[in-house]
């Protein structure tokens, strides 16, 4: 194999390597920036696109975080790459933040006392599939605290990536025409 190590990693480098990676868990944040900007769309296209996936992630529709975001994006003329890049912002570690969050939201919108079921309540209720006696305390308050969520993460991250996206792209293109001027003068200076 062409990658592979010289000397194979033990058990133990191995689980460091999962729980920690040696270039850290920015570099997968980077990755996937650097994804969308590179995206040949308009800034707009890609904003959208960005902002439809942060919305549709900031839902408790966990599992259709993909499908909510490509709908969005589509209706609204946005980059579907973009949109199903940008919901990976809804992943295992901040999910229950995300949740939590948007039942608080929920509870002050709606009124409810705060904390009227525990975590241990809402887990039997989920396991004996008692959601007609969820809606009220737990569901309603989530899915009423995701739109606000939703509409703000939409705001903040199509503000955040439209400039993200127009900058590099300026910057791309000079860096292309700086280059072009370059090649050319070096062309016109052999052919003397």
């Amino acid at each position: 194999m062409l990658f592979r190590r010289k000397k194979p990693a033990t058990l133990a480098q191995k689980i460091r390597e999962f729980l920690w990676p040696r270039k850290g868990f920015s570099r997968g944040l980077r990755y996937l920036t650097m994804r969308v900007l590179r995206l040949s769309s308009s800034p707009h296209s890609i904003a959208i696109g960005v902002a439809a996936g942060a919305a549709s992630s900031a839902t408790p529709f966990i599992g259709f975080h993909i499908l909510i975001a490509l709908a969005v994006s589509y209706l609204l003329s946005g980059n579907l790459i973009a949109a199903g890049i940008a919901t990976a912002l809804a992943n295992p570690l901040t999910i229950p933040f995300i949740l939590a969050a948007t039942y608080e939201i929920g509870i002050a919108i709606t009124g409810q006392p705060p904390g009227a079921m525990g975590g241990h309540d809402i887990l039997h209720m989920l396991k004996n599939l008692e959601f007609s006696q969820l809606w009220g305390p737990v569901l309603k308050p989530v899915l009423i605290g995701s739109m606000p969520a939703a509409a703000v993460a939409a705001l903040v991250f199509y503000g955040a990536s439209f400039y993200a996206a127009r900058l590099f792209q300026s910057r791309r293109k000079t860096r292309l025409s700086e280059k072009m001027s370059n090649s050319t003068v070096v062309v016109k200076g052999s052919s003397s």
